[in-house]
């Protein structure tokens, strides 16, 4: 299928909140954007990188006011990569990585419109990172194993829970704050030690970063009392024990505006 040059979609990882985390390359290309499609996830604050005369287009589907179909974006990309526009489509942390990447990139490429992956810093590691919690460690886990906590829409994709359960090493489950209470019944009930270290990062790598620790048979009511809200990170493991001695972000009242995040927005 002959490819379309008149147009191209650059699908950019925008990291996981902090704007110092986007990578060199993406803020390259949304400095050359025609038009950035820009999901809710994304640091807003990385928009005024874009030209002041891109056409910036929230895709967001966590507003209840403003909720855009996959379908919806879908469509976007394509018409305005064909109308001949350097599209960014600027996704929260990694494209590939929970992120719908694949699915856009498949319509891209079934349509013949040239497109590129730039990878972002995922919230998988950089977020146990912020908070003190190394996801590997020689004393501690060797692995580690990712799993979302969204409820499945199909039977197909439904998480199994008893062999996550026996898992050895670090479990982080994604989009599972809302379901903590049954996913670590779950755990529990297929094997998982009860008394098992679990930490909950909320907003991770903002200055909104919150993060609640307890054994996995009490986590739940931990994050109730608290009122952590999505979104929000889980990891379950040994290696949250040295949180107690890491955690550099919170702890030491750092802010996510780092000297490289500044520097991008004055250049």
């Amino acid at each position: 299928m002959p490819v379309n040059q008149a147009g191209i979609v650059y699908l950019v990882g925008a990291g996981p909140g902090a704007i110092g985390l986007l990578t060199l390359r993406g803020a390259e290309l949304l400095r050359t954007a025609d038009v950035v499609i820009y999901d809710g996830l994304a640091n807003a604050e990385l928009l005024e990188l874009a030209p002041s005369t891109a056409e910036l287009i929230s895709v967001s589907k966590h507003e209840r006011t403003h909720c855009v179909s996959q379908d919806d974006i879908n469509r976007l990309l394509l018409a305005r990569a064909r109308a001949g526009k350097r599209v960014v489509r600027l996704k929260g942390g990694d494209p590939y990585l929970f992120g719908r990447g694949g699915e856009e990139t498949e319509i891209l490429a079934e349509a013949g419109i040239s497109f590129e992956i730039v990878p972002g810093v995922s919230s998988i590691q950089s977020v146990p990172a912020y908070a003190g919690i190394p996801l590997t460690h020689r004393n501690h886990s060797s692995s580690v194993t990712i799993v979302t906590g969204h409820p499945a829409r199909s039977p197909a994709n439904r998480v199994d829970w008893a062999e996550y359960a026996l898992i050895p090493g670090t479990l982080v489950v994604l989009m599972g704050s809302k379901n903590i209470r049954e996913i670590a019944a779950a755990l529990i009930r297929h094997g998982r030690a009860a008394d098992t270290p679990t930490a909950v990062i909320s907003r991770g790598t903002t200055e909104q970063q919150r993060t609640v620790v307890a054994a996995l048979e009490s986590i739940a009511d931990r994050v109730d009392q608290s009122g952590i809200v999505p979104p929000a990170i889980v990891v379950i493991g040994e290696v949250v024990e040295l949180r107690e001695k890491l955690a550099w972000f919170e702890r030491h009242g750092c802010t996510p505006d780092t000297a490289a995040g500044a520097a991008a927005r004055r250049a």
